[in-house]
């Protein structure tokens, strides 16, 4: 990790974006961090970044959180019941990759 100040940065941009590639970079003013480089490999990691600011998920992770530590849970098959009884409801249906639909019978063939 390497540590620069805005001039630094301003004046070598192109090189502290190559060391991204070992780590971040903070950048500091009046000796003071106030933002960081990251190197990203994809746009799925770009994804995650920005997710990781959004002001909405944060928030549903807290509401989350506070759920679970009052106890406020599903148990696993309390979970599937209520999945299963919102796609009746919806009369949506999960495909598998097999192309079978999920919580569905299969068709009978007669005589069998």
């Amino acid at each position: 990790m390497k540590i620069a100040s805005v001039a630094e940065i301003k004046s070598q941009f192109s090189a502290f974006l190559k060391a991204t590639a070992d780590g971040p970079v903070i950048v500091t003013r009046n000796g003071r961090p106030v933002a960081v480089i990251v190197g990203v490999q994809d746009e799925e990691e770009i994804e995650r970044l920005l997710m990781a600011y959004s002001p909405r998920l944060q928030a549903i992770l807290e509401a989350s959180r506070k759920q679970i530590r009052e106890g406020e849970v599903l148990s696993h098959e309390e979970f599937w019941a209520e999945v299963e009884a919102s796609r009746a409801s919806t009369g949506r249906s999960r495909k598998r990759k097999t192309g079978r639909t999920v919580g569905r019978d299969p068709p009978r063939e007669e005589g069998l």
